[in-house]
């Protein structure tokens, strides 16, 4: 008897978990007064998957979403300055990414158990930074010490899918996610995920 070919059809659910590298502006974060000063952040990160997808022919399209708790985190030392001109106060800067979400289109080529796919489409993610100041008080000039906000942005990566059995299938996905406004935040991320499916055959 032959074989059945393997079927990427259905609706799916899963795990993943990687981590992330790239750039953090800790003060446009709270403010968009000054100008870029943007630090190297890493770490880590951890959460949940969900999409659709159909399969026609060698063809799979589909859509996915996700939300991973994060500790993608830097900091340093920098002046602040508006249009080039430095404020004169030493700023120490550090930044997080709490949490990041994308929701994207996959379009993907099956070969057998294998499947090969690009995706892409926007981002929202948790930014935090807390500064200390010398040189001048917190709440002057515009600066103030601590702040929050959730950024939106876009996701654009690729990524390689096996599938283990008819209902389970492992992968490895890249993205690089960015802000709207790229100046604030950029991150590679590099996550393994583990999905479950209902339907394929």
């Amino acid at each position: 008897m032959v074989a059945p070919a393997y079927n990427w059809t259905g609706v799916y659910v899963g795990i993943n978990g990687g981590g992330g590298w790239g750039r953090q502006d800790p003060l446009n974060i709270i403010t968009d007064r000054f100008d870029s000063h943007a630090f190297d952040i890493s770490g880590g990160m951890f959460g949940g998957t969900s999409g659709a997808q159909v399969q026609v022919a060698n063809v799979v399209l589909g859509f996915e979403s996700d939300i991973d708790w994060a500790d993608i985190s830097g900091s340093g030392t920098t002046t602040p300055s508006v249009l080039g001109t430095p404020l004169g106060a030493t700023v120490n800067a550090s930044s997080k990414l709490d949490w990041i979400s994308t929701a994207r289109a996959r379009a993907g080529l099956a070969q057998g158990n294998w499947l090969y796919y690009a995706t892409g489409g926007l981002s929202l993610a948790e930014a935090k930074s807390s500064l200390t100041v010398n040189g001048f008080a917190c709440g002057t000039n515009g600066l103030f010490c601590t702040g929050s906000g959730r950024k939106v942005g876009a996701a654009l990566g690729a990524g390689v899918e096996y599938g283990m059995s008819p209902g389970l299938s492992l992968k490895l996905e890249y993205l690089f996610i960015a802000a709207a406004s790229v100046d604030i935040s950029k991150v590679n991320t590099i996550r393994a995920g583990l999905n479950y499916r209902i339907g394929g055959n």
